[in-house]
């Protein structure tokens, strides 16, 4: 068996050149031995656990679509306002939602102390993302970290979003 205590994984912050979207990560599967970048699933995981925390008055990231993936999200604390192809729904502690292959989502903290949350994610291997207010492409050649963004053209990520 493999046990962590996320009490003890090491939070990596991330935050956006101009400053409107910033979270914290806790990388769970990560932590439990998950190898993203590997193509073998017994590496891989299935699936993928992660402890995120959006400060008060930010985002998570811009509005977008994933191209394969499914998210499962479980808020933790906080409040948030979920904006999707809908319009925005308010959630609060306890309150669970999921965003399927081309449903445009954004998370954003609209209350005065942190917003913490679980994701659930598949995570399959050839993801891209839309986004919609952008008009950009984010295509994952390998892996997260070894990706190009396109607007019409490569772009910039946070191009037409600040």
């Amino acid at each position: 068996m493999r046990k962590v205590n996320i009490n003890e994984i090491k939070e990596d912050p991330w935050q956006s050149s101009g400053g409107k979207y910033a979270v914290a990560f806790k990388g769970i599967s990560e932590a439990l031995g998950r190898e993203p970048a590997s193509l073998d699933l017994s590496k891989r995981h299935p699936f993928d656990l992660e402890w995120n925390r959006v400060p008060a008055g930010k985002c998570n990231f811009p509005y977008h679509a994933h191209s394969a993936q499914w998210e499962l999200y479980l808020v933790i604390s906080g409040k948030g306002t979920v904006r999707h192809k809908d319009g925005k729904t308010e959630v609060i502690p306890g309150d669970a939602f999921i965003f399927g292959p081309d449903e445009p989502h954004q998370l954003i903290n609209s209350g005065d102390e942190d917003f913490i949350f679980y994701v659930i994610a598949d995570n399959p291997i050839g993801e891209s993302a839309y986004y919609p207010d952008s008009g950009k492409w984010k295509v994952n050649k390998s892996s997260a970290a070894d990706r190009v963004v396109i607007k019409g053209q490569e772009t910039d990520y946070f191009d037409g979003e600040e």
